[in-house]
């Protein structure tokens, strides 16, 4: 089962921007590890979901994970060989808008190395470039 809303208001909705840098969720709230990303782009629901999976597959579901990105922004297509006009064409997917700097998943009660490693594997099913950081002590965000 995917991500998307449950209830739309308006279904077809103007791109969003993701240039520039993200206003908020920059550093980890919740977790002791993150995977924060370092430039902006559109991530679907599926890669969402796929890296969920692949993180919690590897720390054999120990530990915690939150996500913090939701997919709100409905991608339009029309299909092959239609002529132009006839308004905006159906929904394809659901995607998340991220930005530069924000934090995309977070992990706790696990060891680094199995933090690591799995927000890596995570890492690999999303369509922006990201980085792995760590809360220290001070509450600070370490990013290695």
């Amino acid at each position: 089962m995917a991500l998307m809303p449950k209830r739309t208001k308006y279904r077809k909705p103007h791109l969003i921007s993701h240039e520039g840098k993200a206003k908020g969720n920059l550093k980890l709230e919740f977790g002791e590890y993150g995977l924060q990303a370092r430039e902006g782009g559109y991530v679907n629901a599926r890669q969402i979901e796929a890296a969920r999976i692949a993180m919690t597959r590897f720390m054999k579901r120990g530990g915690k994970v939150w996500i913090n990105i939701f997919p709100h922004l409905a991608r339009t297509g029309k299909p092959l060989e239609v002529r132009m006009g006839k308004g905006k064409g159906d929904i394809k997917e659901w995607a998340a808008v991220v930005k530069e700097g924000k934090i995309l998943f977070e992990i706790s009660g696990v060891s680094e190395d199995v933090a690591r490693e799995a927000l890596r594997l995570a890492a690999h099913k999303l369509s922006v470039k990201t980085k792995f950081v760590m809360k220290e002590e001070s509450g600070e965000v370490n990013e290695n």
